[in-house]
């Protein structure tokens, strides 16, 4: 039984399509079907079920797929170790990072392309929901996101900053010169707000609950840098964190008024979980940044 087997079925067996399967590994397809028959024929048992229509998992395969998941787990641990013993003269790190987030990151990932040049980073945009599932599988090395309300008994959170929910504008708008806004001054606005399952818009939600429904929204977005382009030029308001601003200009941020919206920049990561020096190296330079300094002296 080789790693590489158990790779290709592991893959097979999330898609349930040995055709994608063997795109997303970079090989054949008749390659991949002939070392998942392999692995069957070495182990003397089918492990999916295949008919012209579909490809399903046997008993034997379900059973299979936990074994393999964390024997390559392991051994991916391993190679890390491996590269960490190098001084960050190879590996990967992959980051998870939600769109409201993203603004933060751009500086120190500047700073750790230029001292560890040879560290290959992956960069995953997400739902905070997807990014700890990711986490949990042991897809990324981290999380960069706001607190989720509610955070897993297994994942570990450290505050950088604390923000809070904002109404974002143009400058110049009629509500601009406001110190704070309620939600009754900005009733008659029109919005385009972040989609569903975004952070700020998940914080919205739980704080206004069905009165959601009486804001005049225009738009709904899962992208932040379109949304704030749509607020530059247009009347149209937003409600978002503030730090989501970073390095933005002609744009307000006013705060809004109302119990319950202040929320944490947090790193998240997997409990007594093996943490790489590259992910060390990174948050380090991360809780350093212009941008993470500006947000703490702002609370301070």
């Amino acid at each position: 039984m080789e790693l590489r087997q158990l790779r290709y079925f592991v893959k097979a067996a999330e898609t349930l399509n040995f055709s994608e399967a063997a795109k997303a590994m970079y090989v054949t397809q008749s390659t991949l079907s002939q070392q998942i028959r392999q692995l069957e024929a070495e182990l003397g048992i089918a492990l999916f079920e295949r008919n012209s229509h579909s490809v399903m998992l046997t008993e034997a395969g379900e059973h299979l797929l936990y074994q393999a998941s964390d024997a390559i787990t392991a051994a991916d641990i391993c190679v890390t170790k491996i590269n960490d013993l190098k001084q960050l003269q190879t590996g990967t790190l992959n980051i998870g990072v939600t769109y409201s987030f993203s603004p933060i990151l751009t500086e120190p990932l500047i700073m750790f392309m230029k001292q560890y040049p040879n560290v290959k980073l992956n960069i995953y945009y997400k739902t905070v929901d997807e990014l700890m599932e990711m986490l949990v599988r042991h897809q990324v090395d981290f999380v960069l996101a706001f607190k989720p309300m509610e955070v897993g008994e297994d994942i570990e959170f450290h505050t950088l900053f604390d923000s809070r929910l904002s109404v974002i504008m143009r400058e110049g708008h009629r509500l601009s010169n406001r110190e704070s806004l309620t939600f009754d001054d900005i009733k008659n606005c029109d919005f385009a707000l972040p989609m569903r399952g975004m952070q700020a818009r998940n914080k919205l939600s739980a704080i206004i609950g069905d009165d959601i429904s009486k804001l005049n929204v225009k738009a709904e977005l899962n992208e932040v840098n379109i949304l704030l382009q749509l607020i530059q030029s247009t009347d149209v308001v937003t409600i978002l964190t503030e730090a989501t601003l970073h390095g933005r200009n002609g744009i307000k941020n006013i705060p809004l008024n109302v119990k319950g919206s202040d929320m944490a920049g947090c790193v998240h990561m997997l409990k007594n979980s093996y943490r790489k020096h590259s992910a060390s190296a990174f948050l380090k330079m991360l809780s350093e940044s212009n941008a993470v300094r500006q947000r703490v002296s702002e609370w301070l």
